[in-house]
């Protein structure tokens, strides 16, 4: 039975999710075939999965030590009650309170933060839904440099018809944003009638797993401050930062900068990445736009965090022994983690974008390409899947504008897997580089011979030749 389209919505019947892309269709061909080590040796491992797994031991072991934090546990059953009835959108006060001190710890206690000012919704994804909602009419847009996030289009556009306008960036100075690019893209975008309504980074930024330094980021504010358009900052990846230049938040930054207007800025934030609490959906919206504040807090309503969530993670976080420990620890093992990987990709031959921060690494492929274009970005990606049964991002699913660079995760697995991943790599490299060697090799032998039997044929045949040849005068 076909469904008729016109008894559904736009929205419903659309392609705008951006579930189709090759960003989703990577996590399909985990999801059909996954790895195991010993119940299927040969399935994909899945590296497309920016998921922190490295430091669940340290909240595991808290949990046993403090069963009371749970509701559903005999030693927290007597809370049960103040937290199974209803609670409005504004959260427990509690949680507030410890979201916020966790906020100020992952920033290495330079900023302060309100609880009055912290609205929940259900992890990043819906905070920055919730931003655009706020901030912009469908058909306004926000520009965001390139390349970014691959699920912005989906999060930032699909319900708000918010339009997302890319500032192209390059590898020339490791896609680095500057006002250049900045102001023709703004400049394009007014010329064209498009309404820019602001800029939005994620700092650090995902793919790049690189932090935004402080001159750069006192060019962006004074850019949105010039134009008066707005400027959110994901920042979910504070706490993974394990090299230099170290983590500055927008929030140090406008502390520094009392000319910039504050009602423009508005910050992201969830405990999915720097704690690998993603099943636990608490995102955060901290604006210093008080009708921004007020706005979003009624629209959390539609994606509010379980009760029964923020009373547990208000007693974790309240543990500032336990808080320090962990940043400590993420920071450390995420560098670790990055160091193995990298020097495992580099005794292969194979480079990566130089960072800092983040569970992933922007891997260079280029030299692998059959040409630099997209389409050969993306037939090698195909054969990574398919033969390799690595899934890793194509750069282009992140709107890079350069072909050959890919995403790869290394944060989501144990060491075993990614020792796996990193031998299936070597071996797909090498094997590559051979067959190019031989490639060559065949087209220089061919191009010889071609040209040995053309001066044979030359020497043999003298009516072919000129007859002012020497050749023909002998």
């Amino acid at each position: 039975m076909s469904l008729d389209k016109n008894l559904l919505s736009k929205l419903a019947v659309g392609d705008k999710h951006g579930e189709d892309s090759p960003y989703f269709d990577g996590w399909k061909a985990y999801d059909n075939n996954p790895f195991h080590p010993e119940h299927n040796p040969q399935g994909v491992i899945q590296m497309g999965l920016a998921e922190n797994q490295l430091c669940s031991d340290l909240i595991k072991d808290w949990i046993k030590a403090n069963p009371h934090a749970s509701i559903c546990t005999a030693e927290g059953i007597d809370g049960f009650s103040d937290i199974a009835v209803f609670q409005d959108y504004h959260g427990l006060k509690q949680f507030r309170q410890a979201i916020a001190a966790f906020m100020e710890r992952a920033r290495g206690g330079r900023v302060r933060f309100e609880e009055e000012r912290v609205v929940m919704s259900g992890g990043a994804t819906g905070a920055n839904e919730t931003l655009m909602f706020c901030l912009a009419d469908r058909g306004d847009a926000f520009l965001v440099p390139t390349p970014y996030y691959a699920a912005f289009d989906r999060d930032l556009s699909w319900r708000t018809g918010v339009r997302i306008i890319p500032v192209e960036c390059n590898s020339s100075n490791n896609f680095q944003v500057t006002k250049q690019a900045l102001e023709s893209a703004y400049l394009n975008a007014q010329e064209t009638g498009i309404k820019i309504k602001g800029l939005i980074l994620a700092n650090p930024s995902n793919p790049l797993g690189t932090s935004l330094g402080r001159e750069t980021l006192q060019t962006l504010m004074d850019f949105i401050n010039d134009k008066q358009i707005h400027l959110v900052c994901d920042e979910i990846y504070a706490a993974t930062v394990f090299a230099e230049p170290g983590f500055i938040s927008v929030a140090e930054m406008i502390q520094e900068m009392d000319h910039v207007n504050r009602d423009l800025i508005h910050i992201v934030y969830s405990l999915s990445k720097d704690m690998g609490l993603p099943g636990f959906r608490v995102g955060v919206v901290y604006s210093y736009n008080d009708a921004v504040v007020t706005c979003a807090r009624r629209m959390s309503s539609f994606g509010l965090v379980s009760s029964q969530t923020q009373s547990f993670l208000a007693a974790m976080l309240s543990d500032q022994s336990f808080v320090d420990n962990f940043l400590k620890e993420v920071s450390k093992r995420v560098a670790k983690r990055h160091l193995i990987f990298t020097e495992g990709l580099k005794e292969m031959g194979v480079s990566c974008l130089r960072s800092n921060a983040g569970l992933f690494v922007l891997m260079d492929l280029r030299q692998m390409l059959r040409d630099q274009t997209f389409e050969s970005e993306m037939a090698l990606w195909r054969i990574i899947i398919d033969k390799v049964k690595i899934n890793i991002s194509p750069g282009s699913s992140f709107h890079c504008s350069e072909p050959g660079w890919f995403r790869v995760c290394f944060a989501n697995m144990d060491e075993d897997t990614l020792q796996t991943a990193l031998q299936r790599m070597k071996s797909f490299v090498l094997r590559h580089r051979e067959n190019k060697k031989k490639r060559k090799s065949f087209q220089e032998n061919l191009k010889l011979s071609f040209s040995s039997k053309m001066y044979d044929e030359h020497v043999r045949s003298p009516r072919l030749l000129s007859p002012h040849s020497p050749l023909v005068r002998t």
